[in-house]
């Protein structure tokens, strides 16, 4: 019995060598593996390395209603005595382990959520990557009311209307015609058929308002939001927040500015407008020299005019030149981009998901790179 025990003993002590060894075999061949595939992905991209990546929320109040909550009746429908936290933004973070710009605080337009930063249609990188790479921390917001961050003070009304083609039409994609997709000429949207199918579906309601058109948007809730998570950006990392917004997302861009005194510049892409010299907002962003930059697409110039969204970008870009104009004659810093101008064409009002949005992000890096301290 005693020789049994010890004989056992000694095949298990020969055992866990071997594991060891095994163990050591395999951490040795993982290392050597992932060093030769350090520098490229299986699609010959550059591999991407992250320090610190997370979720947080920011700003938000907290309702309570009168009363006082009965553990024993947790069922009881008025809610009475409790609490409802609501009207926060939801933010996903990645920050890069080669940081060496500053972060950006990305907002998204209407009826969008924070995925339209992160992916395309055809699913190529999205800008959140892109800035990645460049050395950009990226704080990727789902605003109030919207998205991961649905939680509302107020009751909105989720439509149930057809509406894809609207939107279509108003984002100058194309022309819809006998059921399909008919791209303008020269687009760089990514028009076959899974990507079309997957554009509308990155599409999402929001949940505190009633129009189908935007019309009862909070900006105000929005902007505090949006500027708790610059403040929140700056409390763990010291540094002012680039602010990239887009379409509706810019008017509560600029009101943000009233809030925080850490936003580093604004990356305006075809906002739904600009402030008018007399307006706060200008006054904020003014006071505190933020440089400003507004990019916008192709098809407004030379936009279909039988299309109603022609006219409208052609007034929304007109106030941005307004607002350029009366920033730089104040003292201020802000350009107008028209991408045609530049020699970049085919873009719709997406053009963070477009074939060429590699080329933009450049630009805008470049913009940062001799604009922004």
């Amino acid at each position: 019995m005693k020789n049994r025990q010890i004989a056992a003993l000694f095949l298990c002590g020969i055992m866990s060598l071997s594991l060891l060894a095994g163990c050591a075999s395999n951490k040795a061949d993982a290392d050597n593996s992932q060093n030769d595939n350090a520098q490229t992905t299986e699609d010959g991209m550059k591999a991407l390395y992250l320090s610190e990546q997370g979720i947080f929320s920011a700003g938000g109040i907290t309702v309570t209603s009168d009363g006082t909550f009965d553990p024993e009746n947790q069922w009881e429908e008025t809610g009475a005595g409790q609490t409802a936290h609501v009207d926060h933004a939801n933010v996903l973070y990645q920050i890069p382990a080669e940081e060496t710009g500053l972060p950006m605080v990305f907002l998204h337009g209407y009826g969008q959520s924070r995925m339209g930063w992160m992916t395309t249609p055809d699913g190529r990188e999205g800008w959140s990557e892109m800035f990645l790479r460049k050395g950009h921390g990226v704080f990727l917001i789902d605003e109030p009311r919207r998205g991961e961050a649905g939680a509302t003070s107020v009751s909105g009304d989720i439509s149930t209307k057809t509406l894809d083609q609207r939107w279509y039409t108003q984002f100058r994609i194309g022309r819809w015609e006998n059921g399909e997709s008919v791209v303008n000429e020269g687009s760089q949207f990514p028009n076959d058929a899974a990507s079309v199918d997957q554009f509308f579906r990155q599409m999402t309601p929001d949940t505190g308002m009633t129009s189908d058109m935007g019309g009862d948007f909070d900006n105000e809730t929005v902007a505090k939001a949006v500027a708790a998570t610059i403040d929140e950006v700056y409390e763990r990392t010291g540094k002012n927040s680039i602010l990239v917004t887009h379409s509706q997302g810019g008017g509560p861009g600029w009101t943000a500015a009233r809030y925080t005194d850490h936003i580093a510049a604004i990356v305006a892409i075809e906002p739904g407008g600009a402030p008018g010299a007399d307006s706060e907002d200008f006054k904020a962003v003014l006071e505190k020299n933020i440089p400003v930059t507004m990019y916008f697409g192709d098809y407004i110039d030379n936009g279909d005019p039988a299309i109603q969204a022609t006219m409208m970008w052609q007034a929304m870009r007109q106030a941005c030149y307004d607002f350029r104009d009366a920033y730089n004659e104040q003292g201020g810093n802000c350009t107008v981009v028209d991408l045609p101008q530049e020699g970049i064409t085919g873009n719709d009002h997406f053009m963070f998901q477009d074939l060429n949005n590699d080329v933009i992000a450049n630009h805008i890096e470049n913009w940062i790179q001799e604009n922004v301290k």
